[in-house]
């Protein structure tokens, strides 16, 4: 795919690290970024009208003459995968199967924790996916809504986001999970606070690496590269609403500056 492009969508800014991942691994793809910030949250909205927005969203991406869609939103991923592949001839790639899969190859004792967004959690999506591969492996849920907010703060360490963090893991850690599902794109950005609390003994599993992953694979090349840059310089970033505050969380995101590359449009 090396002379194609991939379309990336998700709800607002999250799907940014699913970009910074699949840039790293494939530095020589084409990606056309649309985040739907106009209508952001999707995780407080009914399923019927997350594939709605959704629809719009892969048209548009669609019409940009991509081969692939990464849809890197959880929710969405969660609440309208199957409804939008039935609706898009595209091939789509959702975060919540490969995260699964690597949360299953790392269990020792068979209890997998999931952080996610209330619409991920309450879907009950990654219990049923991880079920289907693997009956006897226990499931445990958390949502935690002030994770969000906060890391688009740029809240990424600190006492209070530290506190934020405890509060949502500690029931799960109650529990013995020996495995934790960053089951939001925006998580990785606090991974590494994360994993100080739990501690080297829980393993995270981020969701955005793992599809990338998959993305890859599915282009013929599983190898793994490493890289120490995201930078794609052809890259195309589209946003419903507030640019500027797009491209500001966009460095955080990125670690460059992506202002006078995106662009506004309305979706219909």
């Amino acid at each position: 795919m090396s002379n194609s492009s991939i379309g990336i969508f998700d709800s607002g800014v999250g799907g940014l690290t699913v970009f910074r991942e699949v840039s790293c691994l494939m530095p020589g793809v084409k990606i056309i970024y649309l985040g739907d910030t106009a209508r952001v949250p999707y995780g407080s909205k009914s399923p019927e009208t997350v594939t709605k927005f959704s629809i719009q969203g892969l048209r548009f991406l669609e019409s940009r003459d991509v081969e692939l869609i990464v849809v890197a939103c959880n929710t969405v991923s969660a609440l309208s995968l199957d409804a939008l592949q039935r609706k898009m001839s595209l091939p789509l790639v959702g975060v919540l199967k490969p995260g699964a899969e690597k949360a299953l190859s790392l269990t020792r004792r068979g209890i997998i924790g999931v952080i996610g967004t209330e619409a991920t959690i309450m879907s009950r999506a990654y219990l049923k996916v991880i079920k289907q591969m693997d009956s006897k492996v226990k499931v445990l849920s958390r949502s935690c809504p002030l994770l969000v907010p906060l890391i688009e703060e740029g809240w990424l360490d600190g006492e209070v986001t530290r506190k934020v963090v405890w509060h949502y893991l500690k029931p799960l850690m109650r529990k013995r999970i020996d495995t934790l599902i960053l089951g939001c794109t925006h998580y990785p950005m606090v991974k590494r606070v994360i994993q100080e609390l739990t501690g080297d003994k829980i393993k995270l599993v981020d969701s955005a690496r793992e599809v990338a992953l998959k993305v890859k694979e599915n282009a013929g090349n599983p190898s793994v590269i490493s890289c120490s840059s995201s930078f794609n310089p052809e890259a195309e970033f589209f946003v419903t609403d507030r640019p500027r505050k797009f491209s500001q969380i966009g460095k955080m995101f990125l670690g460059y500056n992506i202002n006078g590359k995106v662009r506004k449009i309305i979706l219909e």
